[in-house]
């Protein structure tokens, strides 16, 4: 009898013939996506939550103007909360050069209001010529810049990957049926009906063609989709498997760190039987409901047995994580979704999954490296006597998530 598959390749979608690199903040992804841009010969397709203009962000929309005036197809999308309207200036500049932009969900007169509205464009994906994936959790954003905090002394945490391979076909399918959806929605609003049925048939026809790619030893990995209508738990559910089957360390680095009771459950146990499990977690104070309500959930963790450690000298906005790196089943994740209700019950997400050692082991150092030079270890006593004004903040916030997942109709 053969061997049985590995269980964590269970998930739709895996095969071994991805090239995969890891890259570091936007230091590393700028300049690859710029190259990649100015390479095109007939296709961009760009979604991001945030598209700031400052510092390096606007290399990237020249890069996209360059694209799109030599005749290239340029399809952006941006959140309709995380970056809203472009500024005058560039929306004018993209245009007459001829890229083609959406806003995914604008607010409106009631802006946040209307529960519906948390449901956001959450993911960063950019397809170049059907070959050539770029996805992660990097925003359109200077690694030294913060819409909210100004110039920060260090650069922002974070991780993408550079791919190809047949997920980037999954990745360019999605993004041309999102496109043409919202193609659809704006002509049926316009009672350009016609239009609208066309851009609906054109969403269930689309594919790019693949270019192979020689560069490195293949990779298995595949592209892990979150949505609202049929990948609704995917990426949790592939946490908690690789989770579940883990045998020797765990490290996870995520921005907003509240985890639902099965993948809290899932970390417990696997410390208690003998894992190693260390998080890295934002350390410094950016939203108030996204700081204080993780706090509450790191008791059961720290009793268990779980090492947390706080990135302090910048933001902190990785979405990574790998298992068993040196094991003979190793496992890492890079993408967009936070391990938090909003990104797991409401957003749109991507994540790309490897299982691949080298690449795992690369993802591996780096994060260790981050936590023995950038992290504070929590003390479990320290902990528990945190003061009684930061408990209460904690508690007040917990308390809203919920309530705001129960007006949304959501258990978590």
């Amino acid at each position: 009898m053969g061997r049985k598959p590995f269980a964590r390749s269970h998930e739709a979608g895996f095969s071994d013939d991805h090239r995969v690199r890891l890259l570091q903040g936007a230091e590393e992804l700028f300049p690859a996506l710029i190259d990649a841009m100015d390479a095109a010969l007939s296709d961009v397709q760009f979604e991001t939550y945030i598209f700031d203009f400052t510092g390096a962000g606007a290399a990237v929309a020249e890069a996209l103007i360059r694209a799109a005036a030599r005749g290239v197809r340029t399809h952006l999308v941006v959140d309709g909360v995380g970056t809203g309207a472009l500024p005058q200036a560039w929306a004018d500049r993209l245009q007459a050069a001829g890229v083609q932009y959406r806003v995914y969900s604008p607010l409106g007169p009631l802006g946040l209001l209307l529960p519906h509205r948390w449901r956001r464009l959450h993911r960063k994906l950019c397809v170049v010529d059907g070959r050539m994936l770029f996805c992660g959790g990097i925003n359109v954003l200077d690694d030294f810049h913060d819409p909210n905090y100004g110039t920060l002394d260090a650069p922002r945490f974070d991780f993408a990957v550079w791919a190809t391979g047949s997920l980037v076909a999954t990745a360019s399918e999605t993004m041309e049926q999102l496109w043409w959806r919202m193609q659809a929605v704006r002509d049926a609003r316009l009672r350009r009906l016609p239009e609208a049925l066309h851009a609906l048939r054109a969403a269930s026809a689309a594919r790019h063609a693949m270019q192979a790619d020689d560069a490195g030893p293949p990779m298995r990995a595949a592209l892990v989709l979150r949505d609202n209508v049929r990948n609704r738990a995917r990426i949790e559910k592939a946490y908690r498997r690789a989770i579940g089957t883990a045998r020797h360390e765990i490290i996870i680095a995520n921005a907003y760190f509240m985890p639902g009771g099965k993948l809290r459950r899932a970390l417990v146990l696997a410390a208690r039987r003998g894992v190693r499990v260390r998080l890295l977690l934002q350390g410094r104070y950016e939203y108030f409901m996204q700081y204080h309500a993780a706090r509450p959930v790191y008791g059961a963790l720290l009793e268990a047995g779980v090492e947390i450690y706080e990135y302090a000298p910048s933001f902190l906005h990785a979405k990574v994580a790998v298992i068993d790196a040196h094991g003979d089943r190793p496992w890492a994740t890079v993408g967009s979704s936070n391990l938090d209700p909003l990104s797991l019950l409401l957003a749109r997400e991507a994540n790309v999954v490897v299982e691949d050692a080298a690449f795992a082991v690369d993802l591996r150092q780096r994060l260790v490296h981050a936590m023995q030079h950038a992290g504070r270890r929590m003390d479990p006593a320290r902990y528990a006597g945190r003061p009684l004004r930061q408990r209460v903040l904690d508690r007040v916030a917990f308390g809203l998530m919920r309530l705001a997942l129960w007006v949304t109709g959501n258990r978590y």
